[in-house]
């Protein structure tokens, strides 16, 4: 079992009262950590110990900075068998944490890299004499809000480009993953961060709505960025807008695949069903929608079932799926599923559940009648839709209030590019998976899937001040 303690100040540390909670395995329901349960006044804490530390963060040399990040690189990646380890808090597979660890990783060594990339210009001014400038400086403490399913990834991006701009972080952990998230902070502090550089708060679920509000409403959180459900996001959003703080928010998803009449199907079927099925469709890219050219829907459909009949969910080191967040998340996902096929869809694969063990479903004939038209699954669930030519499967992938990621298959690359710079989503591959990250890549939605981008350069508008400062040579006439 795993002790999960608070890290403010660069110390590991109970929460106050000593109060914790505990996180159980989704398979066995055993208690699997026992964490620390952060109140409101450890929150006010963990937010003035980021505020000390951030001077001497802020003024840090890239060059310093840079080869702090670099260190916390090789900690993450010399911890992996840890992090591994800790993939019984989601039920996920060790190999899905352990491709984490690599990403995560990356992520460092990119915002690293960044360190020498947080420019400003000159502006040429009509005033006589007057230099201007437009300087690109740290804004203070940035609060960053990381979700259970792709833990390692998503608690590491919401530090490393706030950190590389010269922020100092608070990183508010999943209370389904709070094992991995506090590790990330025990991480960054070995590498020699500073004390209170990165600091690490946990909480009982009661307490989440609490927490947060209480984070973002403190004054010297200046940044916010939040990765997780639309319906969270949008509470996010608003609590940040009432206290004039930017937000960076990366919501749900319900990511189309386009396969056009000319699509090579096998490669099509290949990363329909990664896209799809991987780390049991609890990713925010998951392939959702299958919107299939009719000319070949039957033939994909066909060749698609006998994939996922291949696929099976269990135990870790036993199948190839794993398990979902919690047997909650099963009944909700397969209400919409019977939903589906009592309204006419066809079952071409799946649907069996025991617990939070959920096999993966393939839904055919699906129409906008039924709920998972629309609403996201986050979960095995892949349902096909069929149109003919490509401005209706156009149509149909755009007829939805989520726009993260998309992919589109054809084997004619520029008809392929006419239609990926006309779906609405900020991300989209041609002949490859909607799921797909890179550290350097801007990663954001548009829609009910979010606003403002994660990665390498394009993080730096989000987590700087922009600043006009102007220096004069020589006199100045003022009219009066």
């Amino acid at each position: 079992m795993f002790e999960v303690p608070l890290l403010i100040a660069g110390q590991a540390r109970p929460a106050t009262g000593g109060a914790v909670f505990e996180r159980r395995s989704p398979f066995t329901g055993e208690t699997v950590s026992r964490v620390a349960a952060a109140t409101l006044e450890d929150a006010d804490a963990a937010v003035a110990a980021a505020q000390a530390a951030f001077p001497a963060w802020a003024a840090l040399g890239p060059g310093e900075r840079r080869a702090r990040l670099l260190e916390a690189a090789r900690l993450l990646e010399a911890n992996r068998d840890r992090f591994m380890a800790m993939a019984v808090e989601t039920g996920a597979t060790a190999d899905w944490y352990g491709f984490n660890v690599k990403l995560a990783a990356n992520m460092l060594r990119d915002a690293a890299g960044m360190t020498t990339q947080i420019k400003g210009e000159v502006i040429p001014s009509d005033v006589p004499g007057s230099f201007a400038m437009a300087l690109r400086q740290p804004c203070g403490v940035v609060l960053g809000i990381a979700p259970w399913n792709a833990p390692i990834i998503l608690g590491t991006r919401a530090l490393a480009m706030p950190l590389a701009c010269g922020n100092t972080v608070v990183l508010k952990a999943s209370e389904n993953s709070p094992a991995v998230h506090a590790l990330i902070g025990e991480v960054l502090q070995q590498a020699g961060l500073g004390d209170g550089v990165v600091n690490v708060i946990s909480n009982a679920p009661a307490d989440a709505a609490a927490i947060v509000e209480r984070l973002v409403a403190n004054p010297a959180v200046r940044r916010v960025n939040f990765t997780g459900s639309t319906h969270v996001g949008r509470i996010i959003g608003q609590l940040a807008a009432k206290h004039l703080k930017p937000a960076v928010l990366e919501l749900g998803g319900k990511a189309p695949l386009l396969v056009l009449d000319d699509a090579d199907l096998d490669q099509a079927v290949a990363a329909s069903a990664f896209g799809a099925y991987f780390n049991q469709g609890q990713i925010c890219m998951s392939t959702e929608r299958l919107v299939v050219d009719e000319r070949i829907a039957d033939d994909f459909a066909a060749r698609l079932a006998a994939k996922v009949a291949t696929l099976k969910a269990g135990l870790p080191g036993e199948a190839v799926l794993g398990s979902l967040i919690d047997a909650a998340a099963g009944e909700r996902i397969m209400s919409l599923v019977q939903d589906a096929v009592d309204k006419g869809a066809v079952l071409l694969a799946g649907g069996q559940i025991d617990g939070s063990v959920m096999q993966p479903v393939l839904l055919d004939r699906v129409t906008p009648a039924m709920r998972l038209y629309r609403e996201e699954s986050f979960g095995p669930v892949a349902v096909i839709l069929r149109g003919r030519g490509d401005e209706e499967l156009l149509r149909l992938a755009n007829d939805s209030e989520f726009g993260l990621s998309s992919a589109i298959f054809s084997r004619d690359v520029s008809r392929a590019l006419n239609l990926a710079q006309r779906v609405e989503s900020g991300i989209c591959h041609i002949n490859g998976p909607t799921v797909h990250d890179e550290a350097p890549m801007p990663f954001g939605g548009v829609k009910s899937s979010g606003y403002g981008s994660f990665g390498s350069s394009a993080s730096i508008e989000h987590f700087t001040q922009l600043r006009w400062v102007t220096l004069q040579n020589g006199p100045r006439h003022y009219p009066i």
